[in-house]
């Protein structure tokens, strides 16, 4: 580490977020006891090529449907309760699918109630997933979808990645029975969702490469959508000292605020390292630029500034200026491509020191907040 000297115009600010959303935990009753009452919720879901394909599977006519005393609004509510134990201990209730229950992902396909819980077994045992459940909603007459997140280490690996997938899920419901049928999974991230989709394939292979996180406190949160190009995610408040910087890849002002986290601070006490390290820019042409050092969530700072949620682009390498600004550019202009809306300006995240890690396995990211940013479809 560079050795610090006293700190100039240190400003100690916040970012903010949000905290994941709490599930229930209740285990639920099995299907065929009498409806119970649940909150409706009634937002529409766009259709596409690959929804009907779902509907298809599930062989469940639902332009026509037969005579059937099936409560849908009351299944939405028991896969409120049940999804959110699909990778812990407890499980899911198996009695809610029919014996002959038809699962389709891109890289994955089983035919029975059997074959999908050794699927779910196989991920847990290899994978480690966590599952954080967004929505549900009703899509059709016999038809619910959920849209989650499911955050992965791949276990086997000495460098343990971590694989992320977003999407929805279509669940087709049979009448006769009440019990769901089919169970179709859409990723976020690929266009061609049909099995077996080698773009599916390519997109777990590209997640297995090394990124370098050192083991510290890091800014909290909570990833809500995954594309081909970038991460959605919504942050839980953090702290940071900040001075001013000369450009977003440079390191000016960087011995200001670690001698802040050293000791160089009005309680003269030394606070632990964290990561990563964030250069921002304020202005359209990236010149106003901040170097901020982030510091664990027990100091008490007397200002906050609202954050949200912000698309980040991941890559590795030295992180020069031309290579950050050409990543600002590819990030934004994928983001207007995508209908969203991205606020003046960007961060730089730094979680390496340069001088003890090699520049193939260095984790940086561009991070550009949004105005805005809705999970309703």
């Amino acid at each position: 580490m560079a050795s610090t000297h006293a700190h100039q115009n240190l400003r100690p600010i916040a970012a903010s977020g949000l905290t994941s959303h709490q599930l229930s935990t209740t285990r639920p009753v099995r299907l065929y006891f009498p409806p119970r009452s649940f909150k409706s919720r009634s937002i529409a879901v766009k259709t596409n090529q690959n929804l009907k394909w779902a509907v298809r599977l599930s062989l469940v006519d639902q332009s026509s449907p037969p005579q059937s005393t099936v409560d849908v609004e009351w299944l939405v509510g028991f896969l409120y309760d049940d999804l959110p134990h699909l990778f812990d201990d407890q499980g899911i209730d198996r009695t809610a699918y029919d014996e002959q229950v038809k699962f389709r992902d891109p890289i994955t396909k089983h035919d029975t109630i059997s074959g999908y819980l050794f699927n779910i077994s196989m991920l847990k045992m290899v994978f480690r997933p966590a599952f954080q459940l967004h929505w549900v909603k009703q899509t059709g007459p016999y038809e619910i979808t959920t849209r989650w997140t499911m955050v992965m280490k791949f276990m086997p690996l000495p460098w343990k990645p971590e694989l992320v997938f977003t999407g929805t899920s279509v669940m087709g419901i049979n009448p006769e029975t009440g019990k769901f049928c089919s169970h179709l999974d859409l990723w976020d991230s690929i266009k061609n969702n049909d099995y077996f989709s080698l773009e599916g394939f390519l997109d777990v292979l590209k997640q297995l490469r090394i990124y370098k996180t050192p083991d510290l406190e890091t800014p909290k949160y909570q990833i809500l959508k995954r594309t081909a190009n970038y991460e959605v995610r919504r942050y839980s408040p953090f702290i940071v000292v900040e001075t001013n910087g000369d450009k977003l890849s440079g390191s000016t002002g960087f011995n200001d605020v670690a001698g802040y986290i050293f000791g160089k601070n009005s309680e003269t006490e030394k606070i632990p390292m964290t990561t990563p390290v964030f250069t921002q820019a304020y202005d359209n042409e990236l010149k106003k630029v901040s170097i901020q050092i982030v510091l664990p969530q027990d100091k008490d700072m007397s200002r906050k500034v609202e954050g949200g949620i912000a698309a980040v682009l991941k890559f590795s390498g030295k992180p020069t200026e031309d290579i950050v600004r050409e990543k600002e550019k590819e990030l934004r202009t994928s983001l207007i491509r995508d209908g969203l809306r991205p606020k003046i300006g960007c961060l730089l995240a730094r979680y390496n020191d340069p001088g003890q890690t090699w520049s193939f396995i260095m984790r940086n990211e561009v991070l550009i907040w949004l105005e805005e940013f809705s999970l309703d479809s």
